[in-house]
């Protein structure tokens, strides 16, 4: 006899089409808002899971993951401690990944266990971790970056040992893969005088030949799928070296004024602009905190001392006129002088002041962000537009599914994972019910 199929459900756990392998299809990005429809609650959202869409690409929320240098490249490449590393973010509801500080050439570099872009046997590896990112709906790009005077140094936990053991530098030498003798930057001056390597004055040659390799590196973002790409020009590396007067003595084109020393970034940004058509961030240090050791940004005269808040505003203007997207603003890093109030949500008040002062441009804050309602606030009460987080991803990785719990809305957790979520995936008459029921539990 026949059984009785009339009360079966025929539906298939449906995987991605067109990925290697079965994975199972997300029905909207993870992290992403629940329908308004079904939950009330979401119909007027906090700030932090609003949308955002720039150039065409829809991030789910407004919670990023800023770039985490893991010291655990082969040679530049990407190794299964990445796609581990990555994939794991990207179930947890990140609106955003952004990959680690990516030299555009060997000797730009962090350390050498440093992520490279500089080669094309680089782009497989990536593109595995962009395409897993895809399938499970979410939003991947790369920082691209070249470390100055501050490359070919020790991993951290390495610089912790060799400290303990009696050593003052924290130089790789050439014995562990660095390459301490072709360290450049803009001027020969070492960041710090017996522990970071001595650099070269990088002749005009190279740094147009460094500027074409951020270019070339773009190219095979395209063949990756990166959905955007950032430019690294903050915490004392290449590109902030040339903006600040203190580590920049140069006399040529790329020297001296204002408008020289910002010329290899602008005109960096520029030239990736024409040949990349989705978003393009700018990450930057807005201040080197230096007023105690230096006095103020200006001195009596006009010229200026230091990098600081008034010349990135004036960057900021000349990177968005050549087609930045965002701006990314961090700060410090340049000089061990520096004196950083250090307390949370320290450095917001540099990106507000920028997206005051230079409209028309998206606006990302950093810095001690380790609460749900704190970034909610940073976004709504500031006027900024993404908040990124770093170390509070390495030690909370489910972060957004627990602001979303806290701040009162619905958002869409990983399929495979929704049945610990249950407590937030509930429909409520309105985001203050919510909160108030969260309170509770």
């Amino acid at each position: 006899m026949p059984r009785n199929t009339e009360n079966l459900a025929p539906y298939k756990n449906e995987g991605v089409k067109g990925y290697h392998e079965y994975i199972v299809q997300q029905p909207r990005p993870i992290g992403s808002l629940l329908p308004s429809d079904k939950f009330p609650q979401n119909a007027h959202p906090p700030k932090l899971f609003e949308p955002l869409t720039i150039k065409g690409i829809e991030f789910g929320n407004r919670a990023w993951v800023s770039p985490m240098c893991q010291y655990s490249s082969d040679n530049g490449h990407a190794t299964d401690h990445h796609f581990i590393h990555i994939g794991s973010m990207a179930m947890r509801g990140w609106g955003n990944i952004i990959i680690e500080a990516t030299g555009v050439v060997p000797e730009g570099r962090i350390s050498p266990e440093d992520a490279g872009l500089w080669t094309d046997s680089q782009i497989e590896p990536l593109k595995r971790q962009v395409d897993y990112v895809h399938a499970v709906g979410g939003k991947i790009g790369i920082q691209l970056a070249h470390a100055g005077r501050k490359a070919s140094t020790l991993a951290p936990w390495v610089e912790t040992r060799a400290k303990e053991e009696g050593c003052k530098g924290i130089v790789s030498t050439d014995e562990v893969g660095g390459w301490p003798e072709t360290v450049m930057a803009p001027s020969e001056l070492s960041y710090h005088d017996g522990e970071y390597p001595l650099p070269a004055e990088a002749s005009t040659e190279y740094v147009k030949k460094v500027m074409q390799a951020f270019v070339d590196a773009a190219e095979r973002c395209k063949k990756i799928g990166f959905d955007f790409i950032e430019i690294h020009g903050a915490h004392g590396y290449l590109f902030h070296e040339f903006f600040d007067p203190v580590s920049n003595k140069r006399t040529d084109e790329f020297g001296g004024s204002f408008e020289n020393r910002v010329k290899v970034g602008v005109e960096t940004a520029a030239a990736i602009r024409k040949i990349w058509d989705k978003p393009l961030f700018f990450r930057l240090s807005a201040s080197d905190w230096l007023d105690e050791s230096l006095g103020p940004e200006k001195d009596a005269n006009g010229e200026w001392r230091w990098w600081g808040i008034d010349q990135t505003t004036l960057l900021c203007q000349k990177l968005k006129d050549v087609g930045v997207d965002l701006i990314d603003v961090s700060s410090g890093g340049l000089d061990p002088r520096q004196k950083i109030d250090i307390k949370p949500g320290y450095q917001v008040h540099f990106a507000t002041h920028i997206k005051q002062h230079v409209p028309g441009v998206l606006i990302g804050s950093v810095g001690l962000i380790t609460e749900p309602a704190q970034a909610n606030d940073i976004l709504q009460n500031e006027d900024l537009d993404v908040v990124l987080f770093a170390r509070e991803v390495l030690r909370d990785i489910d972060f957004p599914l627990k602001a979303a719990e806290e701040l009162g809305c619905a958002v869409q957790p990983a399929v495979q994972y929704e049945r610990a979520w249950t407590r937030m995936v509930v429909k409520r008459d309105n985001l203050k019910e919510a909160a108030h029921q969260k309170a509770k539990v």
